[in-house]
């Protein structure tokens, strides 16, 4: 069964003037849609093809034969994240229980919104920043390429895309600009609280 990539939980212009139509359309329309056909090419016929995304990226995370599949999985997988943990009436301060656990974890919340910029802004090279939950605390952390904090025993709360597609028709190489846009503007702690009452 292919994976399907999910629709854009929002249109294509509704994030502007913090990330424009123009790069959602290559980022969501070119970048996320080819490795979701990719990773169907690599799986058809094999027995991940049965297995769920998570399943795949959990099992061929460590196998160097694999790679292909990993990569293109866990992008697709990174990717239809994403897009959820953005919103038109995203940013600001968080919501719900997570903005009491965030201050109980990072000391307070703008202690928190410094180690998210700072793990976003200092990725070298292509990657994302995450809020993960590891053993019932909160944590920032930062993963290079396609990793997924999941492999790690992490489960995600949220992430910010810090490969160049994300950003650079809007920013060019001014990555800390867009981060400090996505944190302030659009982040959605609706999506966040859902993740982390899952994960409780």
């Amino acid at each position: 069964m292919a994976y399907q990539q999910p629709a854009l939980p929002y249109a294509d212009n509704a994030l502007e003037p913090h990330i424009s139509a123009n790069t959602i359309g290559f980022h969501y329309g070119k970048h996320h849609a080819a490795y979701v056909k990719n990773y169907n090419g690599l799986v058809e016929g094999t027995p991940f093809d049965s297995m769920s995304l998570e399943e795949v990226i959990l099992k061929t995370a460590d196998d160097a034969s694999k790679v292909g599949v990993f990569n293109n999985g866990a992008q697709a997988w990174n990717h239809s994240f994403y897009w959820n943990c953005l919103s038109p009436n995203g940013g600001g301060e968080p919501t719900g229980d997570v903005a009491a656990k965030i201050v109980e974890d990072f000391g307070s919340v703008e202690k928190f919104k410094e180690e998210l910029k700072t793990a976003a802004a200092t990725q070298f090279g292509s990657g994302w920043a995450w809020l993960v939950l590891d053993n019932g605390t909160l944590k920032v952390v930062k993963t290079g390429n396609a990793q997924n904090p999941m492999t790690s025993g992490q489960t995600p709360l949220l992430c910010i895309d810090v490969w160049e597609h994300a950003y650079y028709l809007d920013y060019q190489n001014r990555r800390p600009d867009h981060v400090a846009a996505v944190i302030d503007n659009l982040l959605n702690w609706e999506f966040v609280n859902e993740n982390y009452k899952a994960a409780k």
